[in-house]
C-alpha cells in the first residue's frame, strides 16, 4: 500500500511540474547557457515585432490588421524557436497563439498553444479567455467558443463599451454559426484546378457576364515587380492575370503586364458585363483609388484615375459596374457612412461623360461595420456583398439584398454554410445565370495559401427534370423580329437573357466595330449604348426579363442594322449566341426594319415604331443625296388585293412620318408588295410540328424593309 501512495505522490508532482509557468530566467537554465542564449536572443526578436503594431481586439475596423499580420507572420519563426527551448513558458504560448491567429493558413494552430498557456497561468493576460474563444470559433466549435467569451465578458467592466459590443457580437457569430451549420445550403463546392490555381495566393476572380474570360489576383514571383521587393517582405506584389474559356476548358493564365499591372500592387475590382473596361485597384501609396482601363482593340489601355466623385483622399477598395453601364457601385470608408467601409452608388452623366455625385445607399445594406467586395448582379437588381455587420457567423460574410420596385433594398440575406464560414469571405461573383459562383478561400486540398473555388448552386432539393435554360427558339438567328416563347422559370436561375456574337461585314465577314444601342420599345428610351470590338467584333449585352428590346447598330459606311427581343417577366434564364451581318451603303442593299410595328390589321403605326424610323431619317440627313424605297410585306393568309392593300398603306405611313420630318418626297417610294416576297413558303410552314414555330415564320413574311436606290 505505500508502494502505491508513494507513485500516485510521485503522478501528482509530474502532472504539477509540468503545468508549472517556467520562465526564461538563466537562472534555471545554467547547463544550457548557449542554447539559452540562443532561444532568449530569439525570444527578444520575436517580441520585438509582436509589439510594433499593438493589438486593438476590441476594434473590429481595426486599421492596422493587415500590417500587424504581416509582423506576426515575422515573429512567429523566431519566437517558435525559443519555445522549442522552452515550451512551458506561459507567456510565450500565449504569443504564439496570437501570431497563429492571424496566419492565414495555420490559424487552427493556435488552439494547443492558448489552452496551454491557460493551463500554465490562468492570468497570463487579461484576453486569454477571448483570443482561445476565437480559436475554437475558427475551429467551428461554437459552445466551447461561447463558453470561453462569456468568461472575458463576464470580466469586463462598464468602461469598455466596446470590447463588451465586440465580445456580444462574437456570442452572436457563434449562434448564427450553429444554425447556418445545421441548415446548409445546396452546393457543390470544387476547387478550379491548376491551371488556374498555383502554391501562390490567387483570389478576388472576376468574371465577364457569359463566364468566357476571367481575370484575378496573385502573388506570384512572376509579378511586375517581383525583382523590386523590399528586403524582408514576405509576399511578393500583387499582380492581375487573365484566362479564357475556349471550347469548355480554361487556358493557362496570362500575366496581363504592362499597362495593367505596374511594379507595385494591382488588384483586379470589376469587370464590365461585355469585359471590354475594366476597374482596377491601385494602392497608391496607402491611399487605395479606383482606376479604369478600357479594351481597345485587343490592348488595354493604360489605367486611368477615377473622378474626385469616386476616389477620395480616404479609402476605394472595390466597385461594380451594372449591366448598362450607366450605374456603378463602389466601396470607400470616407467620412460621412453608416461604418468604417460603405457601399456607395453613382450614375453616369451623359453630358459631362463622366460619373456624378456618389450616394450612400443606405442603413438597409450598409452597417456599423465594414461592408467591402460589392457585385451588382447582370439583372442590375441583386446585390452582392461581404459584411462584417448583419447576422454573419465570423468575419466577413456574403450577402445578398434586392431592389424594391421602389429603389429600396431588401434586408441582406446570408448566403449561407459552407460558403460562408467563420474566417473572411470575400471576393465573391457570380455569373448571369446565378447558377455558379467563384470565390476565394484556404482548405485543406487548396494548391497555395488561396485558391479559386467554383461554387455550383443546386437549388431547393426537388425532383429530377429536363433543363429547362434555353428558352430562346432557333429563331433568334433568323433574320426577322426575334421572339422569346414563355416558359416556366427555374426557381434556381436569374430572369436574364444575355445577347452575345460578332459584328461583321456580311460580304467579307471581317468584324466590324459598330456602335450599338439598346433600346426600351415600348418607353421609346435609350437604355444603353455600347460597342463591338474593333478588332474582334464581339458584342455582348444583358436584357433582364420582363422588356421589348430593341438593338440598333451603326457603322460609318453601312447601313443601320435592327434587332428586336422580347422577352417576357417570366422568361429564365438564357445565352443566345448571335453574329450580325452589315450592309454597305449601296445601290441595291436591303434592310428589314425589326422595330416597325402597327396596329393590328391596320396601317397605324405605333408609338414604338418612332425610334426606328428617327434612325432612318438620320441616316438619310447624313446622306442627302441617297433615295430609298421603303416597302411593307404581309404573310399569305388574307386574300391577295387585301395584303396588297394593307401593305400598300403601311409603306405609305413610314413614308409620311419621314415627309413630316422633313425628308423630300423626291427621295422616297413606297411600295406594298402584300405576299408576293415570302421569306417563308407555306409549303415550309405546313411542315412545322409547332403552333408557335407557325407563327414566327408568318412573323418573319410580316416585315417593313428600305432599300437603296441610288447614292
Amino acid at each position: 500500500m505505500k508502494k502505491y501512495t508513494s507513485l500516485l505522490i510521485l503522478i501528482l508532482f509530474a502532472s504539477i511540474v509540468k503545468a508549472q509557468d517556467v520562465p526564461f530566467d538563466k537562472k534555471l537554465f545554467k547547463e544550457q547557457k548557449d542554447e539559452f542564449k540562443e532561444a532568449k536572443s530569439n525570444l527578444d526578436l520575436g517580441y520585438e515585432l509582436f509589439e510594433v503594431i499593438p493589438s486593438t481586439y476590441f476594434d473590429i475596423n481595426d486599421n492596422n490588421y493587415k500590417e500587424r499580420t504581416q509582423y506576426y507572420r515575422k515573429a512567429l519563426p523566431l519566437i517558435y524557436k525559443a519555445y522549442k527551448f522552452n515550451p512551458n513558458n506561459a507567456e510565450l504560448n500565449y504569443r504564439i497563439g496570437r501570431c497563429y491567429l492571424q496566419n492565414p493558413v495555420f490559424k487552427e494552430e493556435a488552439i494547443p498553444h492558448l489552452e496551454k498557456a491557460l493551463q500554465l497561468n490562468p492570468n497570463v493576460a487579461p484576453d486569454i479567455h477571448f483570443y482561445l474563444g476565437e480559436a475554437y470559433h475558427i475551429k467551428m466549435e461554437f459552445d466551447r467558443a461561447i463558453k470561453e467569451y462569456t468568461v472575458h465578458q463576464g470580466s469586463l467592466s462598464g468602461k469598455n463599451p466596446e470590447e463588451l459590443e465586440l465580445v456580444t457580437k462574437r456570442i452572436e457569430e457563434c449562434k448564427t454559426g450553429k444554425k447556418l451549420v445545421a441548415a446548409p445550403v445546396r452546393v457543390f463546392i470544387d476547387n478550379f484546378g491548376n491551371t488556374v490555381n498555383s502554391k501562390y495566393p490567387e483570389y478576388g476572380a472576376i468574371i465577364s457576364a457569359d463566364e468566357s474570360i476571367m481575370m484575378f489576383t496573385s502573388r506570384r514571383n512572376t509579378s511586375t515587380g517581383a525583382d523590386k521587393m523590399v528586403d524582408g517582405a514576405v509576399d511578393y506584389f500583387e499582380d492581375i492575370y487573365i484566362t479564357t474559356k475556349v471550347g469548355g476548358k480554361w487556358t493557362t493564365p496570362e500575366n496581363m503586364g504592362k499597362p495593367i499591372n505596374t511594379d507595385g500592387h494591382d488588384a483586379t475590382t470589376a469587370v464590365a458585363p461585355d469585359a471590354q473596361s475594366m476597374i482596377v485597384y491601385l494602392d497608391d501609396g496607402g491611399d487605395g483609388n479606383l482606376y479604369e482601363c478600357k479594351l481597345v482593340g485587343q490592348s488595354w489601355s493604360k489605367p486611368k484615375k477615377m473622378n474626385k466623385n469616386i476616389n477620395t483622399k480616404y479609402h476605394e477598395s472595390s466597385a461594380s459596374y451594372s449591366s448598362d453601364g450607366k450605374t456603378l457601385y463602389f466601396v470607400s470608408n470616407k467620412p460621412g457612412g453608416f461604418g468604417h467601409h460603405d457601399i456607395y452608388v453613382t450614375t453616369w452623366n451623359e453630358e459631362d461623360k463622366d460619373w456624378g455625385e456618389a450616394k450612400n445607399i443606405g442603413s438597409v445594406i450598409n452597417t456599423k461595420y465594414n461592408e467591402e467586395a460589392v457585385l451588382i448582379h447582370p439583372d442590375g437588381k441583386t446585390l452582392y456583398f461581404s459584411s462584417q455587420g448583419h447576422k454573419t457567423m465570423g468575419g466577413y460574410d456574403i450577402f445578398k439584398s434586392t431592389m424594391n420596385d421602389d429603389g429600396t433594398w431588401s434586408e441582406p440575406e446570408n448566403i449561407g454554410y459552407p460558403i460562408n464560414t467563420v474566417d473572411d469571405d470575400v471576393f465573391f461573383v457570380i455569373n448571369a445565370s446565378g447558377r455558379r459562383g467563384y470565390y476565394s478561400s484556404f482548405k485543406a486540398d487548396g494548391y497555395g495559401e488561396k485558391d479559386i473555388y467554383m461554387i455550383t448552386f443546386l437549388g431547393p432539393e426537388k425532383p429530377m427534370q429536363l433543363s429547362s435554360e434555353d428558352n430562346l427558339l432557333a429563331s433568334v438567328a433568323k433574320p426577322l423580329s426575334e421572339k422569346v416563347i414563355e416558359k416556366q422559370v427555374d426557381a434556381s436561375t436569374k430572369r436574364i437573357t444575355i445577347l452575345k456574337g460578332v459584328v461583321r461585314d456580311i460580304k467579307t465577314l471581317t468584324p466590324v466595330g459598330a456602335s450599338i444601342e439598346l433600346i426600351d420599345i415600348e418607353e421609346n428610351t435609350t437604355l444603353a449604348t455600347f460597342e463591338s470590338n474593333e478588332k474582334t467584333g464581339r458584342y455582348l449585352v444583358s436584357l433582364p426579363s420582363g422588356k421589348n428590346y430593341g438593338l440598333i447598330l451603326r457603322k460609318e459606311g453601312y447601313l443601320f442594322h435592327s434587332e428586336n427581343f422580347n422577352i417576357p417577366k417570366t422568361a429564365a434564364y438564357q445565352e443566345v449566341e448571335k453574329n450580325i451581318d452589315l450592309k454597305r451603303l449601296e445601290v441595291g442593299s436591303v434592310i428589314v426594319l425589326k422595330n416597325i410595328f402597327y396596329d393590328y390589321n391596320k396601317a397605324t403605326l405605333r408609338d414604338a415604331s418612332k425610334n426606328e424610323l428617327d434612325r432612318l431619317i438620320k441616316l438619310l440627313n447624313e446622306n442627302p443625296t441617297v433615295k430609298i424605297e421603303l416597302s411593307a410585306h404581309t404573310d399569305s393568309r388574307g386574300g391577295d388585293k387585301y395584303n396588297m392593300d394593307l401593305s400598300q398603306r403601311r409603306a405609305q405611313s413610314c413614308v409620311d412620318y419621314l415627309i413630316k420630318n422633313s425628308i423630300s418626297t423626291d427621295r422616297l417610294v413606297s411600295k406594298g408588295y402584300g405576299e408576293s416576297q415570302l421569306i417563308r413558303t407555306d409549303e415550309d410552314i405546313a411542315k412545322l410540328k409547332f403552333e408557335d414555330e407557325k407563327e414566327e415564320a408568318h412573323q418573319e413574311n410580316r416585315r417593313t424593309e428600305f432599300k437603296i436606290i441610288s447614292k
